[in-house]
């Protein structure tokens, strides 16, 4: 989509445009209510505001470039070339216009004021809340060839609006922002991950083709590191470089892109896709840029469209016989890389986080573009189209296989009638947030485990060598697997879209492995299998890693266990000399006191809940390191392997 494609409003943007609905008070005492949290992720989404202000710019037709810094001292410099935030004189409360939209909560030019026409970010909140949530903040502002100024700190003005005279650099309009985060609100951490602002920068870059974000990072002077985004080819470039980043190969050739514009031009719609040979639907949607993690009406009526075409299509050319049931929309979504991107004048999402749009109109716009325009590509790509339904037909056989092959392993082991592995050891209590199951590999760890464990609410579930690959593996593969199946049943919700979480046999389920090699690869095995086909496990917070330690050092009748050699190292130093060490090449080589000490206590063990931050990062970096090719694994292996905790 092209930037101006939404057309221009008004291109009067002054002081009366900005209007005031409250003011700031509650910001600082209550963050999280506008940020979501005072941790990594609100600190990073104080960049994202100010930058959505510049999106908003581009979208409505008034800058093409975007620079942000990331400065020693994580302070945030953003610019762009926009018109300016208006610096006369606003009409309400007599302020100039750039002092209303950093101080005054819901106020700025997306409150009906006729500036913009789509709009992200906070509705008008975003600067205001980067201002009273940062130590210090400054910003420029040029407009008419002469170069304003104004400081303010943890939200309130410190300086009148500057008139600092003729621009002397060659800038005709726009506005810059430096800030530094106040590290009295973000405790945790005030420091930015590059990689985070990377992703997202790319992520508006595709989002809104033709801008250009340019991404620096000046924190380390020897080694600066400076990126820019610009891709002409929008969402399609979108679709083209998440196939890529998740070494998947595409099934036809062409990107499917479709765009239409509402019939009263207050919304737009684009959809960009394409089949892969992966098994596994990759899905973005997007409203006015902001990612619709819990998708909403425009992903409903995108998939009611997808469904409905590929059927009409299939029967209309005799691909489907009169006696063979529709396709499924699983089936026609399997490997589908898609990316929805809507923009609306009056979008209205659910909940304080934006994760779900609710527009009922923007539906019928998704749907009805799409039906129209993808049955006439696939009437004109005959070869792409056989390509797509061979591979939805396969899901539709493979997912016929699924179903039979899971009523016999229900005949098999029983589980209907909730028939327990014959090698679970399972607890007494039955009450879900105390219950927990070790998943444990290996005969002689899990036999140590059964004896260490309190059976009152800690099951064993030994399992016995490497399991299936699920990345490569469709649901039908699964059932009656020898390693998977005792795990599905043992942990009663079923899998894919039988998927009963209130069926959860255990509140925690933790993985337990040796710290090596071999204990990683089982871990994410059984960690892709979770994600894959019991993924509400993790998205609930009750999938866990058990951390042994690695070393037990001692000296007289004291003991203290290291979880690696830095720790290792420091006991030592502590114990000074006539220390034992004792290494433990897995779990097995711990008696019962010592694994329940170390791994199994409550009250002194160590383990990692596995939580999805990213569910799209996360979807990547399965593909990659479970996937079929060999080179993405191993870059990603490269550039991780600092991060490694196992010993080799």
């Amino acid at each position: 989509m092209e930037l101006n494609e939404i057309s221009k409003v008004d291109q009067a943007y002054d002081g009366d445009q900005i209007q005031v609905l409250e003011g700031l008070e509650a910001v600082r005492k209550r963050p999280g209510m506008y940020i979501g949290s005072t941790g990594p992720r609100g600190l990073h989404h104080l960049v994202y505001e100010i930058v959505d202000n510049a999106i908003d710019e581009a979208l409505a037709g008034f800058c093409d470039k975007i620079v942000v810094k990331i400065l020693p001292g994580d302070i945030i410099y953003v610019s762009d070339n926009g018109r300016g935030i208006p610096v006369g004189i606003q009409s309400k409360t007599g302020l100039p216009a750039v002092t209303v939209v950093f101080t005054i909560l819901h106020a700025g030019g997306k409150f009906g004021g006729g500036s913009y026409k789509v709009s992200g970010g906070l509705h008008g909140v975003g600067a205001s809340v980067v201002n009273a949530l940062s130590e210090w903040l400054e910003v420029e502002v040029v407009s008419d060839g002469r170069l304003y100024y104004q400081r303010f700190e943890r939200g309130k003005t410190m300086t009148e609006l500057e008139d600092r005279g003729p621009v002397t650099d060659g800038r005709e309009s726009g506005s810059t922002v430096l800030f530094k985060p106040d590290a009295k609100i973000f405790k945790e951490t005030t420091v930015y991950e590059y990689e985070i602002l990377e992703k997202r920068l790319r992520e508006q870059a595709f989002l809104n083709g033709g801008i250009r974000i340019q991404l620096i990072d000046e924190r380390n002077e020897a080694e600066i590191v400076d990126n820019e985004f610009h891709y002409e080819g929008g969402i399609s470039s979108f679709v083209e470089y998440l196939n890529q980043k998740m070494a998947v190969e595409v099934v036809h050739p062409e990107i499917i892109h479709v765009e239409a514009e509402a019939a009263d031009h207050n919304a737009t719609a684009e959809i960009a896709m394409q089949y892969t040979d992966s098994f596994n639907e990759r899905l973005l949607s997007f409203a006015n840029n902001i990612h619709t993690v819990d998708g909403g009406t425009h992903e409903d009526g995108f998939k009611r469209a997808l469904t409905r075409v590929l059927n009409d299509y299939a029967r209309k050319y005799n691909i489907l016989k009169d006696n063979d049931k529709n396709l499924s929309g699983e089936d026609v979504r399997e490997g589908l890389t898609c990316v929805i991107s809507v923009k609306l004048k009056e979008a209205q999402f659910e909940g304080q986080t934006k994760a779900k749009l609710g527009n009922t109109e923007i539906a019928s716009l998704v749907s009805g573009m799409l039906s129209d325009k993808l049955m006439t590509f696939l009437e004109e790509n005959p070869a792409s189209a056989r390509a797509i339904f061979d591979k939805a037909l396969a899901a539709s056989r493979a997912r016929e296989a699924a179903r039979k092959a899971r009523d016999l392993a229900r005949r098999k082991t029983a589980l209907e009638n909730s028939t327990l592995p014959g090698k679970l050891a399972d607890c007494i209590s039955r009450e879900i947030d105390k219950t927990e199951i070790y998943i444990v590999e290996g005969d002689s760890a899990a036999g140590s485990a059964k004896n260490g464990r309190d059976r009152n609410f800690q099951a064993i579930l030994p399992l016995w060598g490497k399991m299936l690959n699920v990345e490569k593996s469709r649901l039908d593969k699964v059932y009656g697997n020898d390693k998977l199946m005792p795990v599905i049943t043992a942990v009663g919700c079923g899998l894919g879209d039988e998927f009963d979480l209130t069926k959860l046999r255990y509140g925690k389920i933790i993985v337990m492995a040796d710290a090596d090699v071999d204990g990683a690869h089982i871990r994410t095995l059984l960690l892709t299998f979770f994600f894959r086909f019991m993924r509400p496990l993790v998205e609930e917070g009750h999938i866990y890693l058990a951390c042994p330690p690695l070393f037990r050092v001692s000296k007289g009748k004291r003991h203290v266990y290291a979880y690696d050699d830095a720790e290792r190292d420091k006991i030592m130093a502590e114990f000074g000399s006539g220390y034992d060490i004792q290494r433990y090449k897995g779990l097995g080589e711990m008696d019962a006191e010592q694994l329940w000490e170390t791994t199994m206590n409550p009250e002194t063990r160590l383990m990692k809940k596995v939580e999805i931050d990213d569910a799209v990062a996360a979807d990547e970096t399965f593909s990659i390191l479970m996937g079929d090719k060999v080179e993405p694994r191993r870059l990603f292996i490269e550039k991780n392997a600092k991060y490694a905790e196992f010993d080799v």
